[in-house]
């Protein structure tokens, strides 16, 4: 089994090699920047999946978060939960994954929280990258509306463009990256 220091190594070399797109974009903010880390490279990568399962539960043990379930806005984290709860479960350890829809469902249960039910739990919102804190911020709406105990904000990359500052004062609990712009050369 390869050691923590080693997973987050490696998982920094395969996000500067595989996600990290240089030249003109526009970010989902309308913001321009001159890069794009596109992090689906990453969650979704045979290799690298299971290294952000490591990393991040390591970042949030680190940082002394308890919690049972995590999650987010689905699409940039759903492939983060689940490469977390993957990773907890080799460990021996419960912690169930949730998706939060952009809007409640207007059939069926009418849930915008699908999986295992948050209510009453301590739940990580999860996110692979945030460039304005938008998204997080919706899955943790949505998931105290679930009645989830929102304990921290968790990204892959921090892009360090005033995402922890808004997460943590309009949400009010501690915003955790694994990796800020820095080390990626950015």
């Amino acid at each position: 089994m390869t050691s923590n220091n080693d997973a987050r190594t490696r998982l920094l070399e395969l996000i500067q090699e595989l996600a990290v797109v240089r030249g003109k974009v526009t970010l989902s903010s309308g913001k321009e920047a001159d890069y794009y880390v596109d992090l689906r490279r990453i969650t979704l990568h045979h290799e690298a999946a299971p290294l952000v399962g490591s990393v991040m539960l390591e970042l949030l043990d680190g940082a002394g978060i308890e919690f049972t379930n995590a999650g987010g806005l689905t699409m940039g984290a759903d492939p983060v939960g689940t490469a977390l709860m993957h990773s907890a479960g080799q460990a021996g350890r419960t912690i169930d994954a949730f998706v939060v829809r952009k809007a409640q469902k207007s059939y069926g249960m009418g849930r915008q929280v699908e999986g295992p039910d948050v209510a009453g739990r301590n739940v990580v919102v999860l996110e692979d990258t945030s460039t304005t804190g938008g998204s997080a911020l919706a899955a943790v709406e949505g998931v105290r509306n679930a009645g989830g105990n929102v304990v921290a904000v968790a990204v892959i990359v921090d892009r360090d463009t005033g995402s922890k500052e808004r997460i943590e004062a309009e949400a009010g609990v501690p915003y955790l990256f694994a990796f800020g712009k820095d080390e990626l050369g950015l």
